[in-house]
């Protein structure tokens, strides 16, 4: 007779030291993202330089430094570009500087593709989140009926669907989503995540009087979601090619700034995207 395997217990020292972390981190975001300007500005150079850091040690470990570097120099370059109002020329940024760092990094890193990729996977988004809290290229504004409210609207998101996911993953767990790239994640938190996604987007532009209507809320916090959980996933495909269990060690919890926001990263443009649409008046 085969006895059944253990069952796995929440896991409340995980939970702990999300929570922990969550109360440092968060606050220091709202406030860059509600003061805007140099704070805002400030916030995205530390984290691309974080995170080309942590690609740069999962991608070229031997040579880490030199893919960091050119990572971080080719995004820096597309957001000053992006905050002027320039965004063609960050976007053509962008693919110049994955080229570049290709070449440089050719007899460094196992593949010259991961430098660049390295360069396409954090560029968009970073451009993105500069037009989505200041989408004229003026100068910052903070009220809760431009860029501040749909930046909010973004983190409200991502975070609602990265907490759903994990309680109701952890409290419920069932089938596998993914196990052969994220053993851990499963159908039931899928599913949760996406519930939160769209209950918190609601409630958002409920409380905040924003201008949406109810079902451009839920569609936003839908794909949102969605945008989220796939980003998670394909960072866990990453991690697992570079042999990896985390991208770093930067945060209690959570391992590496990019273990942090993986979602954010796909959610970003999905969100960029409503913004724009919103702009056009298709979505009201």
């Amino acid at each position: 007779m085969t006895s059944s395997p253990p069952v796995r217990r929440f896991d409340w020292a995980n939970l702990t030291l999300r929570i922990a972390s969550a109360v440092v981190l968060v606050p220091a975001v709202l406030g860059a993202i509600w003061y805007g300007g140099g704070p805002f500005l400030l916030m995205m150079a530390i984290a691309i330089g974080l995170l080309a850091v942590e690609w740069g040690k999962m991608s070229a470990p031997e040579h880490p430094a030199e893919v960091a570097v050119t990572i971080t120099v080719a995004v820096l370059a597309g957001v000053f570009a992006a905050q002027v109002g320039w965004y063609r020329t960050a976007w053509a940024l962008m693919i110049g500087g994955a080229l570049i760092a290709a070449f440089i990094t050719r007899h460094k890193a196992e593949r010259a593709a991961d430098a660049a990729y390295g360069v396409v996977y954090i560029a968009p988004a970073c451009i993105a989140l500069v037009w989505l809290r200041n989408p004229s290229g003026d100068s910052f504004s903070w009220s809760m009926s431009t860029g501040v409210a749909w930046m909010l609207l973004l983190f409200v998101i991502t975070w609602a669907a990265d907490i759903c996911a994990f309680l109701v993953g952890s409290a419920l767990k069932g089938p596998k989503l993914w196990p052969r790239f994220s053993p851990n994640k499963t159908w039931s938190g899928f599913v949760g995540g996406l519930i939160g996604a769209m209950a918190a987007a609601y409630a958002f532009t409920v409380l905040t009087r924003m201008d949406l209507s109810w079902y451009s809320a839920l569609m936003v916090g839908l794909l949102g979601g969605l945008a989220t959980m796939a980003g998670d996933l394909w960072e866990s495909m990453l991690k697992r090619r570079f042999g990896v269990k985390d991208s770093g060690d930067l945060i209690p919890g959570h391992g590496g700034l990019l273990d942090r926001v993986d979602g954010l990263l796909f959610a970003t443009i999905v969100v960029a995207g409503a913004r724009l649409i919103d702009n056009w008046g298709w979505v009201h």
